[in-house]
């Protein structure tokens, strides 16, 4: 369990003159506290006198300024731990990335460094500990990154060290990276989406998709994904209440995972990651234009909403859940993001379709809309994305992108830390994408 740390504040200061201390060299500092206490802290070790001199004077500045250390025993164990449940789980805004913080934190950081007095902490361990952690993974160690740097700047603030000394550490990097390597490299950094075209499907094997699934259960969540670039949660979370019905347009305004705070024992059973939740951040708060064919089936999947809510509206043994929820099971019930695996797999098995993932009918979507000249900025908008960097391999200059794309760059930190601003809804229906995609609906009905 973790220890809650509370602040050590100093109201006086002494500072003793540099003796020999056991064949070595040291001084003491003696501390005047808030409640009169007084706390000392030896400083010893050295093997000069002129060394523990300089140190001495290095202390008296850092006191004056306060800046001193107090906390000279706390572990990083136990700063980490009080930090991931004092500090950084209250400021994540999602249960998402309260899961990536403490991965970092009890998977890597306490088994490698946790033993390690935190005022003690090198630079050479902050190395270690990311090549460590790149040779297991570079996404995981880039998450680290994030993580030990923003703890650091937290223990600074909190004066249990006087400077980050993770700060302008970078990750290892391979011997020899080509050019492509690099770019990749500093998009995986930025939260980029990067297209390979030779990742996608083709047209041919949307058609064959769509038609495939036409009467299996996910035949909405195919059609929410690649005909207008949603996430697999963003689907599962659409209402008939976001549905503007008269001018064909779609809110998007929820996700369903789990949410942040809560346990398995807290609700119902199988709603666990099911619970409605904010969205990944501001940006993903749209409106979309709502193509025929999808609108089509949204309406002829209301028919069996209300059919079955009518059929069960008397059974006491298993009753409609009356959610709303567009995607959702015969009962009412929410769909989960695994759901959609095990149908999505067997349709591809069946059509001899590219084993490719479901969020790569989002990455279809998008290759479809750049091939076409829509600008970065749109289909960003679309996308629910929190900037316009996206870059596209085999037929766009992926550097000119990049170059064109930094003036958007907002810190990694900010796009998990959401701020306590209320999201504005950004209305992308006026991004005429049904002109260019007309005929693709068209083909994909014919």
């Amino acid at each position: 369990m973790a220890i809650e740390l509370k602040p050590i504040r100093y109201i006086d200061y002494k500072v003793y003159n540099v003796t020999p201390i056991k064949n070595k060299y040291g001084f003491r500092v003696i501390l005047t506290l808030e409640d009169n206490s007084q706390r000392p802290v030896q400083h010893s070790g050295f093997l000069k006198k002129e060394e523990a001199e300089r140190e001495k004077y290095k202390v008296i500045a850092q006191l004056e300024n306060r800046t001193y250390v107090v906390y000279t025993n706390v572990t990083v164990q136990t700063y980490m731990e009080y930090w991931y449940e004092f500090i950084i789980k209250d400021r994540l805004k999602s249960a998402g990335s309260v899961d990536t913080y403490k991965n970092c934190i009890f998977n890597h950081i306490i088994p490698n460094i946790g033993n390690l007095k935190l005022v003690d902490l090198k630079k050479g361990h902050i190395k270690k500990l990311y090549k460590q952690v790149y040779d297991y993974s570079p996404s995981v160690a880039r998450i680290l990154q994030t993580v030990v740097n923003t703890a650091l700047k937290d223990a600074v603030i909190k004066k249990f060290i006087p400077t980050n000394i993770a700060s302008g550490i970078k990750l290892p990097s391979k011997d020899k990276e080509t050019k492509e390597e690099k770019i990749e490299e500093f998009n995986n950094n930025y939260h980029t989406l990067v297209i390979d075209e030779k990742k996608t499907y083709k047209i041919e094997e949307i058609v064959t998709l769509i038609k495939a699934s036409k009467n299996t259960p996910v035949y909405l969540h195919i059609l929410f994904a690649v005909l207008m670039g949603m996430r697999k949660s963003e689907i599962n979370g659409i209402k008939y209440t976001d549905i503007d019905y008269m001018h064909r347009k779609l809110y998007v305004q929820r996700q369903l995972g789990k949410k942040k705070g809560l346990k398995k024992e807290d609700v119902a059973v199988k709603t666990f990651t099911k619970q409605e939740v904010q969205l990944k951040s501001k940006s993903s708060y749209r409106v979309l234009d709502i193509p025929d064919l999808v609108f089509e089936t949204i309406l002829e999947e209301r028919k069996k909403y209300e059919a079955r809510r009518n059929r069960r509206k008397n059974d006491k043994t298993n009753p409609f859940q009356d959610l709303g929820f567009v995607c959702c099971s015969t009962y009412g019930r929410p769909r989960s993001r695994g759901f959609i695996f095990q149908h999505f797999k067997k349709l591809k098995e069946d059509n001899n379709l590219p084993d490719l993932a479901f969020h790569k009918l989002r990455t279809t979507y998008t290759t479809i809309l750049a091939k076409n000249d829509f600008s970065m900025k749109a289909i960003s908008q679309l996308l629910g994305h929190s900037s316009t960097m996206i870059t596209f391999e085999n037929y766009t200059d992926k550097n000119e992108i990049i170059q064109d794309c930094l003036e958007d760059l907002e810190p990694f930190i900010e796009r998990v830390i959401e701020s306590e601003e209320q999201p504005k809804i950004i209305d992308c229906s006026d991004i005429e994408t049904d002109i260019i995609m007309q005929e693709y609906y068209m083909s994909l009905v014919a």
